[in-house]
C-alpha cells in the first residue's frame, strides 16, 4: 500500500518587528555584492513575547539581477527572560524600480515585491521551536522589517 504524504498547512506563529540600524554597504566583494543592515532592537508577539535584541543583523548578498538573498541572525528576550535564536534564510525580488524604492526608505505596497525566508529557532526553553519548520512573509519599511511567521504543519 502506497501511502500519501500529509498535505502541510500554515499556522501563524509569531510576528517580528525588527529595528534597523544605517545600511553598509561594503560593495563587490568575493562573495557578490554584499550588504549588512545590522538590527538595532524591536519585538516579538505570539507564541513567544519578548524584544529583539540590538547586535543581531541581515547579511545581505546582492543578485546580478537585483534580487537579495537574505541572511539575517539575531535574538530575542521573552518577557519570562528566556532567549530564542531565530535565523532567516530567503529573498527579497520584485521589478528594479520597485526595489530601487525599497531601498530609498519609500513605502511600498508588499504586493509589488516577494520577500520570503525560511526560519530556523533555538530555544534552551522552547524545544516545540526546533522540532518545527517556519516560513515567514514579510513586509520591509524604512528602518524597520515586519513579518509574520507561520508554522508548517
Amino acid at each position: 500500500m502506497t501511502r500519501i504524504p500529509p498535505v502541510p498547512s500554515l499556522v501563524p506563529a509569531f510576528e517580528v518587528v525588527a529595528e534597523l540600524g544605517p545600511l553598509e554597504d561594503h560593495g563587490m566583494t568575493r562573495a557578490g555584492h554584499r550588504r549588512i543592515i545590522p538590527v538595532v532592537g524591536g519585538t516579538i508577539t505570539g507564541e513567544v513575547t519578548g524584544t529583539i535584541l540590538a547586535g543581531g543583523a541581515d547579511w545581505q548578498t546582492v543578485r546580478a539581477d537585483g534580487s537579495i538573498e537574505i541572511d539575517g541572525r539575531y535574538s530575542a528576550r521573552g518577557d519570562d527572560g528566556s532567549l530564542l535564536y531565530i535565523r532567516a534564510q530567503g529573498v527579497r525580488s520584485g521589478d528594479p524600480e520597485v526595489l530601487e524604492a525599497l531601498l530609498r526608505g519609500e513605502d511600498v505596497d508588499p504586493d509589488a515585491y516577494y520577500f520570503r525566508a525560511a526560519l530556523t529557532l533555538e530555544s534552551a526553553t522552547r524545544p516545540e521551536f526546533e522540532r518545527a519548520v517556519f516560513i515567514a512573509s514579510y513586509v520591509r519599511e524604512a528602518s524597520r522589517v515586519r513579518y509574520v511567521a507561520y508554522r508548517v504543519t
